[in-house]
């Protein structure tokens, strides 16, 4: 049986978000992934509403570390634990896409399926889209909407792809590093440079053999670097998140990190965010038009007729 009503309008849209409805945000979320137009009315509301309640408002939180190391277990602990508190929660998690058919396992869902009765709780997924640095081209206007829409915290999952893993710092307001105990992880965040983009790092699985060696290896480095009294260091916190242990002292540590930041720190902060959103959105449509005007450009490259700065120039001059 089909209904004969009309379908809703941009506006009767934009009113529902605003009134705090979960069904309109999750279409404002679907507009906006597709980046249609229709999602610009519904995202300057969503920003004007999370500039309504300052920058001290919403939390957003970046989980980001290698695969395997929990981050999704840990993201769920916390939705527990936050919830416990009487906290409104909501979580992008952006899962890998397939280099070949583009498609993605969106199985952040399926990890916390348990919160899918709570109305406290929003979690979405996003696919990748073979973007660099963890986070797909329209993560920054999802997590605009997630704000605006008035959770207490916006938690983005990131999909753990080691090196280039340090776009989640220009996302969020506080980035939460997860490592593990046995595989080395420690180590592998100095060679990666991660380390530099951690506000607080949370060695999961701390109930495996050598977290006590992880912790004094990742602490030390932290007095490597240059540094003065203005300097954060990232507190190290073991967690068993399959257990639900040291969620307590996750969260006072993020805490405590937006009270260093403070009103100007946490302001420049979401300025950082909106110059790496619209940079963002810059190269994704320079890409698409180049894709446009390539023709047989690279495959000129490729038998040396043309070498690859004049290429560039010539993609460039037809975006």
């Amino acid at each position: 049986m089909t209904s004969n009503s009309p379908p809703p309008t941009a506006h009767s849209l934009e009113d529902r978000f605003r009134a705090g409805d979960l069904r309109a945000l999750a279409r404002a979320i679907t507009l906006a992934e597709s980046g249609l137009d229709a999602a610009r009315p519904l995202l300057r509301a969503a920003r004007e509403l999370a500039a309504s309640r300052g920058p001290g408002g919403t939390v957003v939180l970046g989980v980001t570390g290698s695969p395997g190391s929990g981050k999704s277990t840990l993201t769920d602990a916390l939705i527990a634990f936050l919830r416990a508190q009487g906290q409104r929660v909501a979580v992008l998690a952006v899962d890998p896409s397939s280099p070949y058919s583009g498609g993605a396992i969106l199985g952040d869902r399926i990890r916390m399926l348990r919160h899918h009765a709570d109305e406290g709780v929003f979690v979405r997924s996003l696919a990748s889209r073979g973007a660099l640095g963890g986070l797909s081209a329209r993560t920054m206007q999802v997590l605009a909407l997630l704000e605006g829409a008035g959770f207490d915290w916006v938690i983005l999952e990131t999909v753990g792809v080691g090196q280039s893993e340090v776009d989640v710092a220009a996302a969020c307001d506080h980035t939460l590093l997860v490592v593990t105990p046995a595989g080395g992880d420690g180590v592998q965040a100095f060679k990666a440079g991660i380390m530099e983009i951690a506000d607080v790092i949370a060695v999961n699985k701390a109930d495996l053999p050598g977290a006590d060696r992880t912790v004094r290896e990742l602490m030390a480095a932290q007095g490597l670097g240059k540094h003065d009294e203005h300097t954060w260091f990232a507190p190290v916190r073991r967690t068993v998140a399959a257990k639900g242990e040291g969620l307590d002292k996750i969260v006072d540590a993020i805490l405590s990190h937006r009270a260093f930041l403070g009103e100007e720190g946490l302001h420049e902060r979401r300025e950082r965010r909106a110059e790496f959103e619209v940079r963002t959105l810059v190269q994704d449509r320079v890409l698409k038009r180049a894709r446009a005007v390539s023709g047989d450009l690279y495959a000129r490259v490729a038998r040396g007729e043309l070498d690859a700065d004049a290429a560039a120039d010539a993609l460039l001059a037809g975006a």
